[in-house]
C-alpha cells in the first residue's frame, strides 16, 4: 500500500468511526492559503477541526507522535482562516486528531479519536 493509498484509507476509516460516534462532518480537506485539514465536523454544539494520522508501521513513532510543533501552528491556522471564512458557527472550537495504526491487508488495529489535541495555547 502507497502512502497517498495509506492516507486515503485512514480518512475513510476516520470518517466512519467519528459518525458512529455522533460526529457530522461538515467537510472534508478543507484547503486554504494557511494549509489543509482533514475534516471539519460538529459534535454536539463544538466545531472540531480533525487531522487524520494512519501508520502501517509504529518503525518511526505513533500516529499522533508525528505531529510536530510546526504542523500543530499550520492547524490552528487552518481553524482560524475557517472560522473568519464561514458564518452561522459554533462559537467553541477545538482541534481533535485521529490515530489510526493498520494491521494486516489494511485492517485498522487501532483507531482512537484524541480530543482537543491541539490547544489554542
Amino acid at each position: 500500500m502507497k502512502r497517498r493509498e495509506t492516507g486515503i484509507l485512514g480518512e475513510k476509516l476516520a470518517r466512519e468511526f467519528l459518525e458512529k460516534r455522533g460526529y457530522r462532518i461538515l467537510e472534508a480537506n478543507y484547503r486554504c492559503s494557511e494549509g489543509e485539514i482533514d475534516l471539519i465536523a460538529k459534535h454536539w454544539d463544538c466545531l472540531v477541526f480533525v487531522e487524520v494520522k494512519t501508520r502501517r508501521s509504529l518503525e518511526f513513532g505513533s500516529p499522533e507522535e508525528s505531529i510536530t510543533a510546526a504542523k500543530k501552528e499550520r492547524l490552528k491556522a487552518v481553524a482560524y482562516h475557517y472560522q473568519q471564512s464561514h458564518s452561522d458557527l459554533p462559537p467553541s472550537w477545538r482541534i481533535d486528531v485521529v490515530a489510526i495504526e493498520l494491521g494486516r491487508r489494511g485492517k485498522p488495529s487501532r483507531i482512537e479519536i484524541i480530543e482537543n489535541a491541539i490547544g489554542e495555547a
